[in-house]
This record gives structure tokens, sequence and C-alpha cells, in this order.
């Protein structure tokens, strides 16, 4: 036989009520299914653990330091409930950069409106697959394609794409911008998890130079100090306002999808009505 939980809370109610008639009332069960609980730890551990009186039970020594083991372990094991109860009422969306943008909380508030007692709740998580990898979310808003063999990604819109400089840049006194206004620049990539690459840029009109970033506050740094410029999707520009920089429309720019994603092998029951609800969001700003 091994310890088991209810040995334990058994025990602990034992301990905590005085005798075996309140910890039954306590644990709503009989006394002698409590009696029966502790003799079972008792022969399992081979050790006393009580002196039976006529007050009560009293925990011997041994009594004593197993039920503050106990009282660890059934805690842990309660919290470990509430969360599980917690992931439960959640949906975890991970993003990497701007997760949905304008759409964010309007997303948010649709779902909470239809699935009463379930939040929809954004995860950043700077790595390549905006958290699936590691396990901080369920599904994922992502710019990039994923592994295929691996995960699967939905699309649900496309969203156009701005350039980021200082806002004491002679570019930011335009309303908007061409690829061609790179030319001969720096411009700050995050090859990680950003969508900019330099194969976006025709040969005769591409940046001099780019600077290597690893998130998104320090291409915003490194841009307000006109260190570099930078290229982004729309979401960036509401998920991540800053004073010193200034977005700009960059005209004849491919637009960025996005997809929502998910393990291939374990998709969540909620993906479906969230590409729909994303889908819908993306074509109500056409």
């Amino acid at each position: 036989m091994a310890v088991e939980l209810r040995h334990l809370r058994s025990l602990l109610a034992v301990v905590e009520e005085g005798t075996f008639t309140d910890a039954a009332i306590a644990l709503r069960t009989s006394q002698a299914s409590v009696s029966r609980a502790v003799a079972d730890l008792e022969g399992e551990l081979g050790a006393r653990l009580f002196q039976r009186t006529s007050r009560g039970a009293v925990p011997t020594v041994a009594g004593v330091r197993v039920a503050a083991h106990a009282r660890r372990v059934v805690d842990e094991v309660d919290a470990m409930a509430r969360v599980a109860d917690v992931t439960q009422a959640e949906v975890r969306v991970g993003y990497a950069w701007s997760a949905l943008g304008r759409h964010t909380t309007a997303l948010q508030r649709r779902w909470s409106g239809e699935h009463p007692g379930s939040a929809l709740v954004f995860v950043q998580a700077g790595t390549s697959t905006a958290g699936l990898l590691e396990g901080a979310a369920d599904i994922v808003v992502t710019r990039r394609p994923l592994d295929q063999r691996r995960f699967r990604c939905v699309p649900v819109g496309v969203e156009t794409r701005y350039a980021a400089v200082a806002a004491d840049d002679p570019l930011a006194r335009r309303r908007s911008l061409r690829m061609s206004d790179f030319a001969g620049s720096t411009v700050a990539i995050d090859a990680r998890t950003g969508t900019t690459t330099e194969e976006l840029w025709p040969p005769d009109a591409a940046p001099a130079t780019t600077r290597d970033t690893h998130n998104v506050d320090e291409w915003l740094t490194l841009i307000a100090a006109r260190q570099a410029m930078g290229l982004t999707s729309a979401a960036t520009t509401f998920q991540h306002p800053r004073p010193g920089i200034a977005y700009r429309l960059v005209r004849d720019a491919e637009p960025v999808p996005v997809w929502l994603g998910w393990w291939r092998d374990d998709e969540p029951s909620c993906a479906s009505q969230l590409v729909q609800m994303a889908t819908e969001l993306y074509a109500e700003s056409d």
C-alpha cells in the first residue's frame, strides 16, 4: 500500500479537530473511514501517530513531525488544483511582438461576451513560437510561418507595414513613405521574432546596414536614438506607441500575414472559434 492523499487529509483533520469523530464531520465522512485511513497510514509508515485517550486523539512525536510534512504536501496539491481551475477558465494566447494590435481588446471583449466565466489572456513570449514550445500559451498569434510538421497555422488577416523613425527625423514630417526611403539607412531587425528581412527590399533600394535586436523594447530604443529605422506591421503602432517614435505608412511595402497557430496534435477546443472571431475583426477593419 502506498501513502495516499486521503490518508494525509485524515491525519491532518484528526490533528486539527482533536477527535476522530470531529475529524469525520470536518471531512464529511464516517468515523470508521477516518480511523481506517489513519491506521493504514500508521501501517505504511511503521509508526504510531496518535495516542487514543478518553478525551480524543493526541499526536505522538512522530505524528507531529509527519503532520508537518503532510501539511506541505496537501497545500501543494491544493495549490495545483487551484492553478488547474484557473487555467481551465483561461485561454492563453501567446505573441512575440504585438498581439493583434488594435483588435486585441476587441477580441478579448467579444470572447468574454460569448463565453461568460472564460477569459482570453494575452501572454508575451519573445520566442520564435510565441510561447507554444515553452508551454506558455494554448494558441498563438504569429506573423512568421511555424514548423508545419509540429504546428498548424490558420490565416486570420493581413496588416499593412509601417516605418518607425525617430520623431525628430526629417522622414517623420512626411505622411507616408516608400521602401526606397530606407535606402542607405540602418534598419533594426529582430531575426528571431520580427517580420522584417533584408529580402523585402530590391537591391537598388536596400538599406546600407542592419542592427540586430532581441525584443521590441530594444528595437524602439534604437530607433528613438536615431541609430536605426524600423519596418513593422500595423499592430505595432497600436501596441507600442512611444514618445520619440513616429510611425508612417509605407505605401509600397508587402502586407504582413497574421496567423493563429497551435500544436498540430493538440488542437485547443477554442481554436475554431478564435479563428472565426479574429478573421471577422480583421475583415471589419478592411
